[in-house]
């Protein structure tokens, strides 16, 4: 028994590093959150049970359900106290993470952070609600759907922002908590945009004023919100994920570069053009040519 438990993990691990990020259903056993000890990448935890958690140099004892947030960069340690333990766990890498631009700001955000707050309590309607968003990713991740990481990252997101609304930092005033809840609505608008499924149907908001005024509120209050949440301007998120979304349709679709340019909201191929070897270094025929 031993040996084959061995090989799974090791197996489990080589998958991790892979795609870089997994997602799985904790088994109705308290050994279940023994198993996986890897501390070399990001953990979120929705569990239900007693356990101990020993973070930096606090620990935290919790009956009940929980989210646990685990940072690589923080020491940690866990131990299971009742006999059932049951929930989700989901473990991604700063790589995979990266993709989405927003690391920087997690790590410093309260959940990840050292002296932050890693564990909280949560009641049973939002653990329903977590639940639902865990099984969502349980599935997609045996998906074959083209943009899954791009989704997965957005369900991690979402868990993040969820936790975020449940227990603010205990430094936040009105105004970062405004600064979240806007910069959180642009991004779910930003995704909102993509993919793109025809090219008779082109981007309709390309620029920050684009999204200020599809918001409702000043370009400049935009600006700062989300360069306040993500250490990072507006154009500089829209532009990477027009960037992204232009690599997907030259690798997975049979569109012409002169309809994916006008798909993405540019009035003449050079312009795309120019645009997408300014930000990637290469030409898009190129990206396809060695690609797809």
């Amino acid at each position: 028994m031993p040996t084959r438990k061995e090989r799974a993990v090791s197996e489990f691990n080589s998958e991790l590093k892979l795609k870089g990020f997994n997602v799985f259903q904790i088994e109705a056993d308290g050994a279940a959150t023994r198993v996986y000890s890897r501390k070399d990448f990001y953990k979120i935890c929705l569990t239900t049970g007693s356990s101990k958690i020993h973070y930096a140099d606090r620990s935290f004892e919790q009956e009940g359900s929980i989210l646990f947030f685990g940072n690589p960069h923080i020491p940690y340690s866990w131990e299971t106290i009742s006999t059932t333990y049951i929930g989700y766990t989901v473990l991604f890498s700063e790589d995979f993470f990266k993709a989405s631009d927003r690391t920087e700001s997690l790590q410093h955000s309260p959940l990840f952070k050292i002296g932050g707050t890693p564990v909280m309590k949560i009641e049973e309607g939002q653990r329903l609600f977590l639940n639902s968003i865990f099984q969502r990713m349980i599935e997609e991740q045996k998906s074959d759907y083209a943009y899954k990481d791009d989704l997965m990252r957005n369900y991690i997101n979402l868990i993040i922002h969820e936790a975020l609304k449940m227990q603010p930092s205990e430094q936040s005033d009105r105004h970062q908590n405004a600064a979240l809840r806007l910069t959180s609505v642009f991004f779910e608008l930003l995704e909102r945009q993509f993919p793109i499924e025809s090219s008779d149907n082109p981007l309709q908001l390309k620029t920050a004023q684009d999204y200020a005024s599809s918001l409702n509120v000043h370009v400049n209050y935009l600006n700062r919100a989300v360069k306040t949440v993500t250490g990072r301007p507006t154009t500089a998120h829209i532009t990477e994920r027009i960037v992204a979304e232009a690599k997907a349709l030259l690798q997975h679709t049979a569109w012409n570069i002169s309809d994916i340019a006008y798909a993405l909201g540019f009035e003449y191929p050079t312009y795309f053009n120019n645009f997408f070897k300014r930000l990637t270094g290469k030409n898009p025929k190129m990206v396809r040519l060695t690609e797809v």
